[in-house]
């Protein structure tokens, strides 16, 4: 089984970033907002049409690229 992505949560679910997989500018722009190793993030809204998702990490609102989010990899939290 592949891992789980961030684009792969539905809204109101949280998970913890297992890794980054992305290039190098997209990879340290995300580190600038707080994407982290270990860090926990909530998905908080999805825009129709495969547009951007909305995610909180820590106290951070971002709104970011599905195809950005699948670079995410994630390990989901229980309810």
């Amino acid at each position: 089984m592949p891992d789980p992505r961030l684009s792969s949560l539905h809204p109101g679910d949280s998970a913890v970033i297992r890794g980054i997989s992305a290039e190098e500018a997209l990879h340290h722009r995300l580190m600038a907002l707080g994407f982290r190793v270990g860090k926990e993030i909530h998905l908080i809204r999805r825009a129709w049409f495969r547009g951007p998702l909305q995610v909180r990490i820590g106290t951070t609102e971002v709104i970011m690229r599905r195809s950005d989010a699948d670079k995410i990899r994630i390990c989901p939290k229980p309810v």
